[in-house]
């Protein structure tokens, strides 16, 4: 099959900042399609200037995913479907996978002028601000005209039902991570001491976009009340968002900027993995995070709230603990469980890693979407 032969798989996606979740998915899957016959390029719509796409750019480069940029002035930017339309146009794009709101309205707009199918993934409808329920609206009024919609949790399925996308064209596949990429090199102790944190002290981590849904101010009091009973433990939380001011003037009115810290974006997840005691999930809100997946991964154990997907990925007391969202005391009490039990927390790291390579492992979560593909355009998996 040559170059012009294979079918091109346009993912896009609007993004600001650094990304999330989804780009991890996003700008892994095209090695996992070209070598089967496809070709891929992934479109990001981002605000002009923003400095945090360029991380972006960097993460695309080291996952040796082709990448489009295209500018974004924001909803009202109709400027956005010609660059768009010159794109698929120039490529003949067979299929447009979308994986937001705007992508979804933007693919069945693009439909009309160039012939392709519409696949999308719902990654969660979880931040909430004064626009979202507009945009969340949207989205559900364009999923039930998508050719194949795939939600990573059992819980947006049936939400996606209920927005009337029929069943025969709507499917779960669940995140997952390359479990080659995400593998323990160090122990917890040596990683510590790389990172200048004192190995003796015990030390809870938290990955994500710091907004109101991921609740870390609950994780923050939780953490306080710990150090304040006499426990030897300090708290990260790694990335960037709109609570950071909030979340830094908290910590600071508690008197614990020595042992709860605010990181920001970094690049080196792995490493601080490798250096948590305790991994912690406290939102409120989530689809099926990837962080929750890393974590395992590494082999790190992990306190979670029981919230959509994650109850599928986290059995209790098997490898991990649950909580339930918004539950500060129980938050505390299961972190303190876990922080008091080294054994525990050995069994639960080691039960997590098994559990993320017998049902999670990227490979198999990308030989499900090529099924779809096929499918939807009527060609037979390459051998």
């Amino acid at each position: 099959m040559t170059a012009t032969d294979a079918p091109l798989v346009l993912h896009t996606r609007v993004v600001s900042g650094t990304g999330g979740g989804p780009e991890k998915t996003i700008l892994n899957s095209p090695r996992f399609l070209i070598p089967f016959g496809y070709d891929v390029l992934c479109v990001y719509m981002h605000p002009p200037g923003d400095p945090g796409f360029e991380e972006i750019c960097e993460k695309a480069r080291l996952s040796d995913a082709p990448l489009a940029a295209v500018e974004d002035r924001g909803p009202f930017d109709l400027r956005i479907l010609k660059r768009l339309l010159t794109i698929c146009r120039r490529k003949q794009v067979a299929l447009w996978h979308a994986h937001d709101y705007k992508s979804n309205a933007l693919g069945l707009v693009l439909r009309r002028f160039q012939p392709m199918k519409l696949v999308t993934t719902v990654h969660g409808w979880v931040k909430f601000t004064r626009r979202t329920p507009l945009y969340y609206w949207i989205d559900r009024r364009c999923l039930r005209h998508y050719d194949h919609v795939i939600c990573v949790s059992e819980d947006l399925y049936q939400r996606c039902l209920a927005a009337k996308v029929p069943s025969e064209r709507c499917s779960v596949i669940q995140n997952a991570i390359d479990t080659t990429q995400y593998a323990r090199s160090a122990s917890i102790a040596e990683a510590k001491r790389r990172l200048g944190l004192k190995p003796e002290r015990l030390l809870l981590g938290t990955v994500g976009r710091l907004s109101d849904e991921k609740n870390f101010e609950g994780l923050i009091f939780a953490t306080h009340r710990l150090i304040g009973e006499g426990l030897d433990v300090e708290l990260i939380l790694v990335g960037q968002g709109d609570q950071y001011t909030q979340l830094e003037t908290l910590i600071a009115g508690l008197g614990r900027q020595d042992r709860i810290r605010l990181l920001g974006y970094r690049a080196d997840t792995i490493d601080l993995y490798q250096a948590m005691d305790v991994f912690v999930l406290s939102s409120l809100r989530e689809g099926l995070p990837n962080v929750l997946l890393e974590a395992m991964a590494m082999e790190v154990p992990v306190v979670a709230t029981r919230v959509a997907g994650v109850p599928g990925l986290v059995e209790h007391e098997a490898n991990g603990l649950l909580i339930e969202p918004g539950d500060q005391e129980q938050l505390a009490d299961s972190l303190k469980k876990m922080l008091a039990d080294a054994t525990l927390r050995r069994r639960f790291g080691a039960e997590g890693r098994r559990t993320v390579e017998k049902d999670y492992s990227f490979e198999a979560r990308m030989a499900k979407v090529r099924a779809i593909y096929d499918r939807l355009l009527g060609r037979q998996s390459p051998e």
